[in-house]
């Protein structure tokens, strides 16, 4: 619920794009919204892998839904959730990453974990 709110500020002044939630197949649910296109995106070539088996799964289930697969500049290439949860977990700044609303609710999130005794989050050795 809090990074759906999180998204839903993000695109505040884009009245065209709706945020939304599903627990079902996407292409059932693209079906249910009457979505004839789905995109996805691209920073590496292991999202490409994944993405084009994914889209062949999708074809199909439902051949009339489309996929299209947009590729991200250079400069966002290394980004990702996983990515930016751990560089707030370690108090690095994410500043440059992500708006500066999504920049404090990392910084509180990870605040309560550690007040809370919870475990750090840590995916990769940015630690090390």
């Amino acid at each position: 619920e809090q990074r759906v709110a999180l998204v839903e500020k993000a695109f505040t002044s884009e009245k065209k794009i709706r945020v939304t939630t599903y627990h079902e197949l996407t292409v059932d649910y693209a079906k249910a919204i009457e979505a004839q296109v789905v995109v996805r995106g691209l920073r590496v070539f292991s999202d490409f892998e994944y993405e084009f088996r994914m889209s062949l799964a999708n074809r199909q289930l439902a051949p009339d839904i489309e996929t299209v697969a947009l590729i991200t500049s250079k400069e966002h290439s290394f980004l990702s959730s996983t990515t930016v949860r751990e560089v707030a977990s370690l108090d690095g700044d994410v500043s440059s990453m992500v708006p500066a609303f999504v920049k404090e609710a990392l910084t509180a999130r990870f605040a309560e974990m550690k007040a809370n005794g919870e475990s750090d989050y840590i995916a990769s050795p940015l630690r090390d």
